[in-house]
């Protein structure tokens, strides 16, 4: 027989089957894990059916969001930490739904590669597993696409859709916000999942394994994982058993666009956000990204999110209260950063 009459199979195009069955299997547990009652359709259903009987909102409206962590996998992928990318992933999603007051209610991951390899698959979809867990929520379904030519081998791209709800009587949309009110910021774990292409850029001869003044790697600092902010946004809608909730008029989840893109996504018309940049602590991974890029803070400011991954606004009012509810050892480090001010002919946003 000659070459060109041979058997041509799908392995020999540069798929593989068998691996995909296999990453199916071995992530499998920790998908199940994450399905409550709700869950009406278990793992390797065409399609995830989701009980919305027992969600108990009044008047709710379904919130919906998709989103990816960039190429913050080719540095996951260089060291070989793929996990965190899926807490990455999911808390990045939960983090995009909550600035309009919604909860989790179920999350879909989608990975795609030039060629399969199951384990760092189930490695990913075990983050995303662990991560809808911590935040309640159920992952699922999903999809993983083995496409060579499309990818670059040994490189992973991955993207998450998350729904969840909100009653329509307290979706946080912005429109309440007023000159005069207070900007709390909450402290975020690193770069999260923005502004990797410059980082490497600018990072393109140091050592990953440098240590940095906490001891932990420079690599390390990079894939810290995408806070997410459910618990602590919850608590200050509901206070605790020492103090009442605050009356959170805008939440802005600072991603792709830093400082300066994002706040004006709610600010109504006529408003500005004024923060002080010496109010809150930016991580010493920043400052190392822009030193060795000799990167300017405006472009800073614009690209990451420099130590804030979220931002509060509350009556002035309510700071006090907001912060102390906030000063525990298990949520995110808050501080006062800045308030909201009349616009006029001036930028919607001004660090100073």
């Amino acid at each position: 027989m000659t070459e060109q009459a041979k058997s041509l199979s799908y392995r020999d195009a540069g798929v593989d089957i068998d691996a995909g069955a296999r990453a199916v299997e071995l992530m499998r547990g920790a998908v199940e894990k994450t399905h409550g009652p709700e869950v009406l359709a278990g793992v390797g259903a065409f399609g995830g059916l989701f009980d919305l009987g027992g969600i108990g909102e009044d008047k709710p409206v379904l919130v919906a969001s998709a989103d990816g962590v960039g190429t913050k996998s080719m540095i996951a992928t260089q060291v070989g930490k793929l996990r965190g990318l899926g807490h990455d992933l999911v808390n990045h999603c939960v983090n995009d739904i909550l600035v309009q007051g919604a909860r989790p209610l179920f999350f879909l991951d989608y990975v795609a590669s030039s060629k399969l390899a199951p384990e760092a698959v189930a490695d990913v979809v075990t983050g995303c597993a662990e991560a809808c867990a911590e935040n309640g929520c159920a992952l699922l379904g999903g999809e993983t696409a083995e496409m060579p030519g499309v990818y670059r081998d040994g490189e992973l791209d991955i993207v998450g859709t998350i729904v969840g709800v909100v009653s329509r009587e307290t979706i946080i949309d912005g429109s309440r916000i007023r000159p005069g009110d207070a900007v709390i910021g909450l402290a975020s774990d690193g770069l999260h999942t923005n502004g990797f292409s410059l980082a490497r850029r600018a990072l393109a001869d140091a050592d990953l394994g440098e240590r940095m003044t906490d001891s932990r790697t420079l690599a390390d600092h990079l894939l810290a994982p995408h806070r997410s902010y459910l618990r602590d946004i919850q608590l200050l809608l509901s206070g605790d058993d020492k103090r009442r909730g605050v009356d959170i008029k805008g939440l802005v989840h600072i991603t792709g666009g830093g400082l300066i893109d994002n706040p004006p996504r709610v600010l109504p018309e006529g408003t500005a956000m004024w923060l002080v940049r010496n109010n809150w602590h930016v991580p010493e991974v920043f400052e190392r990204i822009r030193e060795a890029g000799n990167i300017a803070l405006a472009e800073m400011d614009r690209v990451f999110n420099v130590g804030l991954g979220m931002l509060v606004i509350v009556p002035d009012r309510d700071a006090e209260r907001a912060l102390a509810l906030l000063d525990r050892i298990d949520m995110a480090q808050s501080w006062a950063v800045g308030q909201i001010t009349e616009r006029g002919d001036g930028a919607p946003v001004v660090i100073s």
